[in-house]
């Protein structure tokens, strides 16, 4: 009789070690905000959830170190692993992904954020599935017309894309402007919502919302 192999003990042991350690912070309640990476069309996605809604969406395994940054010093160093305070949110996203969803019932936390990124990512938040809007609509919006530019800088920096979503929003020549996942994540994620209809050039100006 061979004994057990000594790896996998390992990584058992390591595994138990861990959930008991996990078990007895959010049993003290020193767990704050729980994160999970999710597999998606786009790929990884890695997500946090905290006690006020979804805090982070980052595109890849791990988070970017501005966000981490963020919910660290609103929450702070509380933040664990936990896939089943994330499931939620990686049911909806699935549903969204296979056209099931074209609203999302989870609330947004954007804590930590600067009045006016909030104020720009709120008016985000109202922009409808499948619509298109510039960034000077989404800078009115948030009450500074002239703030075209430090709308599209607040945009970039996003925590929560697809959520919030900033892939709606394009340049006033109907360019696809800037996106924090990359230009074909934005493709694709107006592809899925729009049919497939996303010119290679752009839209024409008059094909966008403005107000």
């Amino acid at each position: 009789m061979t004994g057990r192999n000594p790896v996998r003990a390992l990584e058992d042991a390591v595994a138990s070690a861990r959930e008991r350690l996990l078990f007895s912070a959010k049993r003290l309640g020193l767990t704050t905000v729980g994160y999970d990476r999710i597999d998606s069309p786009l790929g990884p996605l890695w997500v946090a959830v905290g006690p006020r809604g979804i805090a982070a969406i980052h595109y890849g395994d791990e988070p970017g170190a501005i966000e981490l940054r963020r919910i660290v010093r609103t929450y702070g160093a509380g933040v664990v692993p936990d896939p089943k305070r994330a499931a939620p949110l990686a049911r909806e996203l699935d549903e969204y992904f296979n056209g099931r969803r074209r609203a999302f019932d989870l609330a947004v936390d954007l804590s930590g954020l600067t009045p006016f990124q909030r104020r720009v990512l709120g008016a985000t938040t109202r922009v409808g599935y499948g619509e298109l809007v510039t960034y000077a609509t989404v800078a009115k919006r948030a009450g500074n017309v002239r703030a075209s530019r430090a709308t599209g800088a607040a945009l970039g920096r996003n925590p929560i894309p697809i959520l919030v979503p900033c892939h709606r929003v394009v340049a006033s020549d109907g360019s696809l402007g800037g996106y924090s996942g990359g230009l074909d994540t934005k493709r694709a994620l107006l592809a899925l919502e729009r049919a497939g209809d996303v010119p290679e050039g752009g839209w024409t100006p008059a094909r966008l919302r403005r107000d």
